[in-house]
């Protein structure tokens, strides 16, 4: 196979992500490359984190991301998540700085293995997430699914992590709501001209929530941390948590929280969660073809 990069498939908390090292080339991983690999269930995904040589100063790379459908996303907390926990075990350094469509993200691996990503400020402003529609209060729209004398979801806070987010109060387990059914006809909904990110978020206490995340362009998700950025800000806007939180992810297989900061002095959001390993291969960025390390000779078409 020619034309090939490294890659590895990692997760975060479950969010299945793949990590290609794009550096010191000036093409980029194809929307047909993503296709492809999502297709494959060995290399399933719900984003490509793509290493590209930084295009800014005092940066250490320009990062891009795709969903699994091709399309670009602007953020992905636990993928980020990934590429720290790469980056540092290639270079030992354990604090790093990308940039992405969204801005500029710090990131530093602690010593207990977990990653911190400061994800950055929130935007509330409806034009700016953005919304079809003018609200002046967007910690409560008006937007629901189902009967309107007994709607099944409602009154969503709405809110911008760099991509646009949804969240709908629920006062039971998400895992109890058919996300499968109501997810696309809410990502697509006419309110959101870039499409949302829409999430189920349960409180559990004044410092704790418990979400489950259709997500836009890659459908349900074991996990999405910008989302639960989202719900956590949600939360403490709207009165329903402080602003320290832990998010169980409802989800994922991994039962480990993240923990969300929204921090009062500069109104920046701090995710700290786990990021883990699983293999690694090459991969042609234009196709999508693909090899394991581990599995020579054995080349997916």
């Amino acid at each position: 196979m020619t034309n090939t990069v490294e890659f590895a498939r990692m997760n975060g908390l479950g969010n299945k992500i793949l990590v290609v090292d794009m550096r010191g080339r000036k093409d980029v991983v194809t929307p047909e490359a993503a296709i492809a690999l999502n297709a494959d269930p060995a290399t399933q995904f719900d984003q490509i984190m793509a290493i590209h040589d930084p295009k800014a100063s005092g940066t250490d790379a320009w990062i891009d991301i795709l969903n699994s459908d091709g399309s670009k996303a602007q953020a992905c907390g636990n993928g980020t998540r990934c590429v720290v926990q790469a980056l540092a075990a290639e270079t030992g350094r354990k604090a790093f700085t990308f940039q992405t469509v969204a801005g500029i993200l710090n990131a530093v691996e602690h010593e207990d293995g977990s990653i911190s990503v400061d994800m950055g400020k929130p935007v509330f402003e409806w034009d700016k997430i953005p919304l079809s529609e003018e609200f002046a209060d967007t910690s409560r729209i008006e937007l629901q699914i189902g009967p309107i004398d007994s709607p099944v979801l409602h009154s969503p806070s709405v809110a911008s992590m760099g991509n646009p987010h949804a969240i709908f109060w629920v006062d039971r387990d998400p895992m109890s709501f058919d996300l499968g059914r109501f997810g696309p006809l809410l990502e697509n909904h006419p309110m959101f001209p870039e499409k949302a990110n829409i999430t189920l978020a349960q409180i559990v206490s004044r410092s704790a929530l418990r979400t489950r995340t259709w997500e836009r362009g890659a459908g349900l998700t074991l996990a999405c941390g910008s989302a639960a950025c989202a719900a956590a800000v949600s939360g403490a806007r709207t009165g329903r948590t402080g602003r320290n939180v832990t998010i169980d992810v409802a989800s994922s297989p991994i039962r480990q929280p993240l923990v969300i900061e929204w921090r009062e002095h500069d109104d920046h959001v701090v995710m700290t969660g786990p990021a883990e390993w699983e293999w690694s291969g090459t991969l042609d960025p234009s196709t999508g073809a693909w090899r394991r390390d581990d599995e020579a000779g054995v080349l997916s078409q």
